[in-house]
C-alpha cells in the first residue's frame, strides 16, 4: 500500500470532494447495517400489532430510499475525483516527458512511455473512481458488521473472528505476489506498446522491405509474453479469492449451525439469529469483495510504481536555479571552448574531442566532413539537448548551462535533417515557428522557402491536413515546409541540418537563395554533406572523427589539400571545383 502514497500529492488540491465522497460512503454504509437490525424487529413482531409491522415496512423503506441517494452521491463523487486526478496525472507525466533531454528516450521507447500515460492511469482511474470506494465501504460493512455482530450474540461472533487469521494470511501473502505480478504484467503491455509504435511509425519501410511476417512475429512474443505475466496474476488473484470465500462461508456456516442449536435452546430469539445471519452475510461479501478489490489495488500499485518512477526520473540535463538571463537584443556568438562529448548510449566513443570554436555575430559557418565526424553533434550541444562531459558552449558570452533552455532557444531556428511534419494543417505547421504570426507572414515564409506553389495546389490549399509525419508530402515538401518554419522564426541564429538534401536541383537553388537572404544578419551553423551548398560561406570547417582538421573558406581549403580536397575531388568535376 506504501506505494499507492505516491498520489497523495494529486488528491491534496480536492479535499474538499474527497470529504463529500467519504460523507456519502459513511452515510450509505450505516444505512446498510441499519436494514437488519429493522428485519429483526418484523421477525420478532410478526405476531404483534399491525400497525407496528407497517412502522417497520416503512421505516425500511425511508432507509433504502436514503441507501439510493447517498449511494448516487458517493458514485458522482467518487467517479468524478476519479476523473479529475487521473487527468491531472496524465498531464504532469506529459509535462515531465515533454521536457526530458534526447538522453531520456535512448532508454525507453516512446511506445512504453504512451503506455505508462495511457495503461497505467486507467489502471489508477479504476483505483479512484471505483475500487477504493469499493474498499472503504466494504471496511465500514466489515468493521461496523463486526460490531454489531457482537452486540447481537458475543458467543457466535467470538466463533467468527476464529477464523480471521485464517483469512487474512492468504491476503496478505498472496496480495504481495500479486503486486509484482502486475507490474511484470504493465512492464510487458508497455513494452507491446512499443514496439507496436516502432513498427506503425515505420510501416512503410517494413512492408518495402516485406519484413510484415518478422515485425508480426515480434509482436506477437512480446504480447504472448504480457498475456502469460496476465494469466499468471490471474491464478494467483483466483486462488486468493477460493481461499478466503471458501473460509469465510465455510466458518459462517458453522457459526450458523451452532446459533441454530442455541434458538431451539431458546438462548436466542428467531429475529436475533435471522440479524446475525444477515450481519455475517454482509461481513462475508465484505471479505470476499475485499480480496477481489485487493488484487486491483495491488495492480494499482504496480502502476503507480512506475508513474511515481517516471516523474522522479532524474534528467541529465536541468536548468539552473538562478539561471542568467540572455541579453536582448541577442548578438549571436557562439562558442564551444575545449568541449568533449560522448553519447550516453556510447559512453566508450568520443563524439567531439577537444573542440574549440568560435562563431562571430552574423557570421555563416559550415560544418562538413564524412557521416559521423561530429557535425549534428555541434547542433544537438549547441541546443542544449545534451552537456559535454569536459568544456563549455557559450552563446553570448553565457554557458548554456547557466540559462534556462528555453530562453537561449527562442533565439535559436532549427531545419533538421529528418523534417518533423505534425498531424495538422499545411498552415500550422509553418506556424509551429511563430504561433503569433498572421496569415500573411505564413504565406509569405512559404515563398521564401519555394513552398507556396505546392501547398497552393493542395485540395484546401494552406488549410490542407497534412497526416501523420506529413504523409500527404515528399521528403522535399517536407523539407521546404520545414525551412518555412525556419525563416517564420526569424531567430537570430540559423541552424540547418542537411537542410536541402532532399530536394530536387531547381528547388535547392531556390530555397538556397531563400537561405542566403535568411542568412543576412543572421549566425548561421550549416551542416551539409553537399559541398555545393556551402561554398560561399564565411568559414568551412571540416570535421573528422570529433576533431576539427581544419578551417577556411572554400577556395583556400581546396587549395591546401587534405580531407576537405578529397571531398570536393569526389563531388565536383574539375570545371566545377
Amino acid at each position: 500500500m506504501g506505494a499507492l502514497r505516491g498520489l497523495m500529492p494529486f488528491l491534496r488540491p480536492y479535499r474538499a470532494m474527497t470529504v463529500l465522497a467519504s460523507v456519502a460512503l459513511v452515510v450509505t454504509a450505516g444505512m446498510s447495517l441499519t436494514l437488519p437490525l429493522a428485519v429483526r424487529r418484523v421477525v420478532d413482531g410478526f405476531n404483534q400489532d399491525v400497525g407496528l409491522l407497517d412502522q417497520y415496512f416503512g421505516a425500511a423503506l425511508v432507509i433504502a430510499a436514503l441507501l439510493a441517494i447517498g449511494t448516487g452521491v458517493r458514485y458522482y463523487f467518487v467517479t468524478r475525483l476519479g476523473e479529475r486526478v487521473v487527468a491531472d496525472i496524465r498531464r504532469a507525466l506529459f509535462d515531465r516527458v515533454m521536457g526530458m533531454s534526447p538522453a531520456f528516450y535512448e532508454r525507453l521507447l516512446t511506445g512504453e512511455v504512451l503506455s505508462r500515460i495511457t495503461t497505467d492511469t486507467t489502471l489508477i482511474l479504476s483505483l479512484i473512481g471505483s475500487s477504493v470506494s469499493v474498499a472503504l465501504r466494504n471496511v465500514l460493512m466489515l468493521v461496523g458488521g463486526l460490531v454489531l455482530l457482537m452486540l447481537t450474540s458475543a458467543k457466535l461472533t467470538g466463533l467468527v473472528l476464529l477464523i480471521v487469521p485464517a483469512i487474512v494470511v492468504p491476503i496478505v501473502v498472496l496480495g504481495r505476489r500479486l503486486r509484482v505480478l502486475s507490474r511484470e504484467n504493465q512492464d510487458w503491455i508497455a513494452a507491446s506498446s512499443g514496439s507496436a509504435s516502432e513498427a506503425l511509425s515505420a510501416v512503410q519501410t517494413v512492408q518495402a522491405f516485406t519484413h510484415e511476417g518478422q515485425t508480426r512475429a515480434a509482436f506477437a512474443e512480446v504480447t504472448e509474453k504480457a498475456y502469460r505475466s496476465a494469466q499468471t496474476r490471474v491464478k494467483v488473484r483466483s486462488l486468493m479469492t477460493v481461499i478466503v470465500i471458501f473460509l469465510t462461508f465455510t466458518g459462517i456456516v458453522g457459526v450458523l449451525w451452532i446459533g441454530a442449536r442455541d434458538v431451539r435452546a431458546g438462548e436466542m430469539t428467531p429475529g436475533e439469529l435471522v440479524q446475525f445471519v444477515i450481519y455475517a452475510v454482509l461481513v462475508a461479501g465484505a471479505v470476499g469483495a475485499l480480496s477481489e478489490i485487493w488484487g486491483e489495488v495491488q495492480r494499482a500499485a504496480g502502476a503507480t510504481e512506475r508513474l511515481v518512477e517516471m516523474l522522479a526520473t532524474d534528467d541529465t540535463v536541468n536548468d539552473p536555479a538562478a539561471p542568467k538571463l540572455l541579453a536582448r537584443p541577442v548578438r549571436g556568438e557562439i562558442v564551444f571552448d575545449d568541449v568533449t562529448f560522448r553519447y550516453p548510449a556510447r559512453p566508450e566513443v568520443s563524439a567531439l574531442m577537444g573542440v574549440s570554436l568560435v562563431v562571430r555575430p552574423g557570421e555563416t559557418v559550415a560544418l562538413v566532413g564524412p557521416s559521423g565526424a561530429g557535425k549534428t553533434t555541434i547542433l544537438q550541444l549547441l541546443m542544449r539537448f545534451y552537456d559535454p562531459q569536459s568544456g563549455a558552449v557559450r552563446f553570448d558570452g553565457i554557458d548554456l548551462r547557466d540559462m534556462e533552455r528555453a530562453d537561449f532557444r527562442r533565439a535559436i531556428a532549427l531545419v533538421p535533417q529528418d523534417p518533423v511534419i505534425f498531424a495538422a494543417s499545411a498552415r500550422e505547421n509553418i506556424r509551429f515557428g511563430r504561433p503569433d504570426a498572421t496569415d500573411a507572414e505564413v504565406e509569405a515564409a512559404a515563398k521564401a522557402a519555394a513552398a507556396h506553389d505546392f501547398l497552393a495546389a493542395l485540395p484546401q490549399g494552406y488549410d490542407t491536413w497534412l497526416g501523420e509525419r506529413g504523409v500527404m508530402l515528399s521528403g522535399g515538401q517536407k523539407q521546404r515546409v520545414a525551412i518555412a518554419r525556419a525563416i517564420l522564426r526569424d531567430a537570430k541564429v540559423l541552424l540547418l541540418d542537411e537542410a536541402t538534401s532532399a530536394l530536387d536541383a531547381e528547388s535547392e537553388r531556390a530555397v538556397q537563395a531563400a537561405v542566403e537572404s535568411l542568412s543576412e544578419g543572421r549566425t548561421t551553423l550549416v551542416v551539409a554533406h553537399r559541398l555545393a551548398t556551402v561554398k560561399r560561406a564565411d568559414r568551412i570547417v571540416v570535421f573528422d572523427h570529433g576533431r576539427i582538421v581544419a578551417v577556411g573558406t572554400h577556395d583556400a581549403l581546396v587549395a591546401e589539400g587534405g580531407l576537405y580536397a578529397r571531398l570536393a575531388r569526389l563531388q565536383f568535376t574539375d570545371g566545377q571545383a
